[in-house]
C-alpha cells in the first residue's frame, strides 16, 4: 500500500452531517473515507457484549489489547466489524449510543484510538483520506493540510438527526444530541475553530451544496500547500 499524501480533518458536532458529508466528498474525489466515531461505538459495543461496566476506565483501558478492531476506509465498502463479527449496524443501536460518551471521554482511551486513527490514515491505499470527527483538526492530524469545521444551527442539526432515525421521538433525539455534545465537550472543542480551521456552516445548505462547499475548501487548501 502506498502513503495517503493528502490528509482532509473535518470535525463537528453530532447532527451536523460530517460522515455523510465527508463520505460523499470521498466518493466525487476518489479518496478514502473514515469515520472515527466508529472506533468508539464500536469499543462501546464490545464493552457491552462482554458485560464490562462503561463506568469502569481502568477496566476497559487494560482490557484494549484485546480489541480486534477493523474499519473499511473505501468509501463504496463500508463497514465495521469487531473481530469476525460485523457490527456496522449493530453500533448504532440506541443502547451503544447511550453509553459511547461514557467510553471516548476518557484520556487514555483516546490516546490508544488516535493513534490507531493515525496507523490506519498512514496505510490509506489511494492518494488522500477524509477523517471525520471531534478532535481531529486538533489533536489526530492537527498538520493535515485542510481541515475543516462542519457545523449547522442546533435547531437543523436535531431535525436532520431525527430525520436520520425515523423511528425514535424527536423528543428523545434532541435529548440524546444534547447529552452527547455535553459529554463530549468536557473533552474536547469541537464547536469552535481552532487557528487554520475552515469552518463550513450547512445551516441554509443543501447536502450537495455542502458537499460542494467541502470540495471548494479542499481544492482551495490542496492548492495552496501545492504553491506554498
Amino acid at each position: 500500500m502506498s502513503v495517503s499524501q493528502i490528509f482532509v480533518a473535518i470535525d463537528g458536532p453530532a447532527g451536523s452531517g460530517k460522515s455523510s458529508i465527508s463520505k460523499a466528498a470521498a466518493e466525487r474525489l476518489g479518496y478514502n473515507y473514515l469515520d472515527t466515531g466508529a472506533a468508539y461505538r464500536a469499543l462501546a459495543w464490545w464493552v457491552l457484549e462482554r458485560g464490562m461496566p462503561t463506568a469502569d476506565s481502568d477496566t476497559i483501558v487494560d482490557a484494549l489489547p484485546d480489541w480486534d478492531y477493523n474499519i473499511g476506509v473505501d468509501p463504496d465498502n463500508y463497514y465495521v466489524a469487531v473481530g469476525e463479527t460485523d457490527v456496522t449496524n449493530a453500533i448504532r443501536e440506541p443502547r451503544v449510543t447511550s453509553v459511547v460518551s461514557s467510553v471516548a471521554r476518557v484520556p487514555k482511551i483516546r490516546e490508544h484510538v488516535n493513534a490507531l486513527f493515525r496507523d490506519i490514515m498512514r496505510s490509506a491505499p489511494q492518494h488522500g483520506i477524509i477523517v471525520e470527527g471531534r478532535d481531529i483538526t486538533t489533536v489526530v492530524a492537527p498538520d493535515a493540510p485542510v481541515r475543516i469545521l462542519l457545523t449547522a444551527s442546533e435547531e437543523v442539526r436535531m431535525a436532520r438527526r431525527s430525520a436520520e432515525l425515523a423511528n425514535e421521538k424527536a423528543t428523545e433525539v434532541a435529548d440524546q444530541l444534547r447529552k452527547r455534545d455535553a459529554a463530549d465537550s468536557r473533552v474536547v472543542d469541537f464547536m469552535t475553530a481552532a487557528d487554520g480551521v475552515v469552518t463550513v456552516d450547512s445551516t441554509t445548505l443543501t447536502f450537495d451544496q455542502t458537499v460542494d462547499a467541502v470540495l471548494d475548501v479542499i481544492e482551495q487548501q490542496t492548492s495552496r500547500t501545492a504553491h506554498g
